[in-house]
């Protein structure tokens, strides 16, 4: 993503991008409508809890770890190989991402480092800071070019101060952005994917859009499907206003199936109440 230009607001022109603005529109839509289901007036808190369960499942399938459901809610032990560490960094991150809020808007490389530090769970030196020169990355589901060190640190910078700076940008916009630089660049050795889907969380949730955590964006990803998100990361990671603007779409239709999933949940649970 390139932050130069004439705009002093550079995510708030990608809201006008062709296509954007009916994105934009049609998650607020679909986000209006579960907020407004009735089972969200007495039970938020067990569908939030519920979304969050099930977007750590769908983060961990697109990390290569593609559990079921229910296989998800009842392990216990998540370190007995690679697949089961993938799933327990995912359901770690669920679980810190609200913690992180607050912490977002005043220095959000803080944050990504806590974000992979708690993905990644070990006592690497590498682990919680961006990767150095010469310093490999395992990442083997995203084969897209690898940025140097100093690219990596200087779009970070750039992408923090966009966050610090503030946006007009719809919540959809600065999500999908922060998505996309996250694992176009990605800046730590290892948990790239994970970490940037967290962070597209925590966007959505700190703006406003999704105040209670509930229409989880990775549940959508998941189902659109690995070949279909990397496609789209073509898309973004070619700068093309059409590239872009096809990966905030996907994005937005991400959020909405995360709001289809929750309205699911929201509908068993008024069938089991009635």
């Amino acid at each position: 993503m390139s932050t130069t230009g004439a705009t002093a607001d550079p995510l708030a022109a990608l809201g006008s991008l062709p296509g954007v603005p009916e994105s934009v529109e049609s998650v607020r839509k679909a986000v209006d409508r579960v907020y407004g289901h009735r089972i969200m007036r007495r039970r938020s808190n067990a569908i939030t809890s519920e979304a969050a369960l099930r977007g750590a499942r769908g983060s961990a399938a697109l990390s290569g770890a593609d559990w079921a459901l229910e296989e998800v809610r009842r392990r216990t032990d998540f370190g007995a190989d690679d697949e089961a560490r993938v799933v327990g960094a995912a359901l770690r991150l669920g679980a810190e991402a609200g913690q992180l809020l607050s912490i977002w808007r005043q220095s959000p490389l803080r944050v990504l480092a806590r974000l992979h530090l708690v993905a990644a769970a070990d006592g690497d030196e590498r682990v919680g800071r961006p990767r150095q020169a010469g310093e490999a990355v395992d990442e083997p589901l995203v084969e897209l070019p690898l940025p140097d060190a100093a690219e990596v640190s200087g779009r970070l910078e750039g992408l923090a101060d966009l966050i610090i700076a503030g946006t007009s940008a719809p919540a959809l916009v600065t999500a999908a952005v922060v998505h996309g630089e996250l694992l176009a660049l990605r800046p730590f050795t290892s948990r790239n994917g994970l970490v940037a889907r967290a962070a597209e969380r925590i966007v959505l949730i700190g703006s406003g859009l999704d105040p209670k955590a509930v229409c989880p964006a990775e549940v959508g990803h998941a189902e659109l499907g690995r070949a279909s998100y990397l496609a789209a990361l073509d898309g973004y990671v070619s700068g093309t206003p059409e590239g872009v603007a096809a990966w905030i779409a996907h994005c937005g239709r991400a959020v909405e199936l995360g709001v289809r999933e929750s309205t699911a949940v929201c509908e068993a649970l008024q069938r089991g109440a009635a």
